[in-house]
């Protein structure tokens, strides 16, 4: 489960405070069980569904419907997307949400965007809502798959949000590329508007493609795991929390268990892994992490962390989270 304390709050409902460890210290990611048992009741302060998405320059509308779900009960709805085709994003999530939310902010470039979605028609007033984006340079040929980050800060219904949607440099072997493009982006983001005596975030939400692969294990072992054994193929192989762990990387974030099968790569139309001639290792490269900057103040609960594996126009399975806030009394 990891470095956490569980706090009682109301009726059968419980949240997850992480520790505190001394300065200097690696906490690395820390493992959250979603418990799928959100009520939408008081209980929580606010409910966040948290979609990612490569969409490998592929959309239909019947797929941004399954996408979305068919349970809107959420206060936002955060959507990030990579390789996304030349098409209008906003006007068809807009279409497929009408009937409950409505758009509050996007950060775009180029392929990798990013959307905010509240209820329609709610008077929750929007304090601040600000964009920013970080770019690597260079695109892959027609379907424009820009490297970055893109970002929104949002003050909604008092909490101080930031939601980051990334798409990092490929391939097993560059890891510590990976490496750098993170901490580029959490330091370069916002940071022309950085002032010292501003609070700071209540939490920040990481999603996209991060493109971290399965370490050391070739193609048919790793697909025999996934059958056998997901668990010890995401302890010894997984390079994101390998280089957590290593304090390179997301220290003090946290995570969903990954209960679902690594989301890249498919045969397109279809929910196999890739037979192509390469036969790529299959990878949990798409994630969803976020952080509470003073576990003291405010806590999260987790109450789903899934592939949507009924999408079948992109190589990359979407990844869906549901977690919801609550501020601690002093």
């Amino acid at each position: 489960m990891g470095n956490f304390n569980t706090v009682q709050a109301g009726k059968g409902k419980r949240y997850y405070k992480c520790k505190r460890k001394p300065a200097g210290t690696h906490d690395g990611i820390k493992t959250v069980r979603a418990d799928n048992a959100c009520d939408f009741s008081r209980n929580s302060d606010l409910c966040i569904c948290v979609v990612t998405w490569n969409m490998n320059g592929q959309v239909s509308y019947e797929d941004l419907v399954e996408l979305l779900g068919s349970n809107r009960r959420f206060d936002l709805l955060v959507i990030g997307l990579q390789e996304v085709p030349r098409k209008n994003l906003a006007r068809l999530l807009q279409d497929a949400l009408r009937e409950t939310h409505e758009l509050l902010g996007k950060a775009t470039m180029q392929s990798l965007q990013l959307y905010v979605f509240g209820p329609k028609n709610s008077d929750m007033f929007i304090k601040e809502a600000k964009v920013d984006k970080h770019s690597f340079g260079g695109c892959g040929g027609m379907m424009r798959r820009k490297k970055g980050a893109v970002a929104i800060s949002i003050n909604y219904k008092g909490f101080r949000m930031v939601f980051i949607t990334c798409h990092l440099s490929a391939h097993g072997g560059n890891v510590e590329e990976r490496n750098s493009e993170c901490r580029h982006i959490s330091h370069s983001l916002f940071s022309k508007e950085w002032n010292p005596n501003a609070r700071l975030s209540h939490i920040t939400v990481w999603l996209g493609d991060l493109n971290y692969r399965l370490q050391g294990i070739n193609t048919h072992p790793a697909r025999s795991l996934i059958q056998r054994d997901l668990h010890q193929l995401l302890r010894s192989k997984d390079q994101l929390h390998q280089e957590a762990e290593r304090g390179q990387i997301f220290n003090g974030y946290c995570e969903g268990t990954l209960a679902f099968k690594p989301t890249y790569k498919y045969n397109l139309g279809s929910s196999n892994y890739d037979t192509s001639y390469k036969v790529r290792v299959p990878s949990w490269i798409d994630r969803i992490l976020f952080k509470i900057e003073d576990p003291d103040q405010i806590t999260a609960s987790l109450h789903c962390y899934e592939s949507v594996d009924d999408i079948y126009s992109s190589d990359h399975k979407p990844v869906r989270a549901h977690l919801c806030l609550k501020v601690l009394e002093q």
